[in-house]
Order: structure tokens, then C-alpha cells, then sequence
């Protein structure tokens, strides 16, 4: 992302609409939406975020779906390679939380005006 200054038009747009993405960039913003691109990733991403504490564990959410606690494992871990949670262990359980800057540059490079820019 670059860090040159831009005249303020008073319409902010996203570094996909402004400028190429570098090759890196491609390669970690492809990963993030590769993992959220399986409904059960998506559903678990959601249900962690909107838990209470904005973290939860396996124990929380694994009744949420039809899966073997293994498979969940698998689709949890994918979506932490990808960079979209964080984990910590306590005793027995892993706890998962969203990162809020993986969630920020998905939103950002897809985002092409600011919404709270624009007047109707």
C-alpha cells in the first residue's frame, strides 16, 4: 500500500481501485478470502466475532454445526494460516479471536468510497 499523498477529493478510494496491488499484498489478501471462501469458515469467523468477548472455543461453537470436532479443528486452523484469528491456549481449550487488522485490510481493498464521505 502506498503512502503517497493524494489530493483530498473528498472520495477515498481503496488501494485495488487506486493503484496494482504488489505481488505480496496478492498473495496474503488471496489467502484471506481463499479461507473465507468455504461457508464453514465463513459461519465460524462470524460466530467467533459475534461471541461474547469477541472470543470463543471450540466447546462454544462446535455445536453450532454438523462437523466432527476434528474437521472444525481443521477449518479453524485454515483461517488462522490465513491470518483472520488469533488463538490462545488455556489448559485443555484453545480460545479464538478475529484479528481486526486482517478484517480492516480485507475491508479496505475491497471498499471503493468511503461510505462516511459520500452525501446524498
Amino acid at each position: 500500500m502506498s503512502n503517497q499523498s493524494e489530493p483530498d477529493t473528498g472520495v477515498r478510494c481503496s488501494p485495488l481501485v487506486r493503484e496494482p496491488l504488489t505481488q505480496q499484498q496478492s498473495h496474503i489478501l488471496a489467502s484471506m478470502f481463499k479461507a473465507l471462501g468455504d461457508p464453514v469458515r465463513l459461519r465460524l469467523l462470524s460466530l467467533i466475532a459475534s461471541h461474547d468477548g469477541g472470543e470463543a472455543c471450540v466447546c462454544d461453537i462446535s455445536g453450532s454445526f454438523d462437523l466432527s470436532q476434528p474437521t472444525i479443528s481443521h477449518h479453524l486452523k485454515v483461517l488462522r494460516q490465513a491470518g483472520l484469528l488469533g488463538s490462545e491456549r488455556r489448559g485443555t481449550w484453545v480460545y479464538y479471536r478475529v484479528i481486526p487488522d486482517a478484517l480492516q485490510q480485507l475491508s479496505t481493498v475491497m471498499a471503493t468510497v468511503d461510505p462516511t464521505l459520500v452525501t446524498a
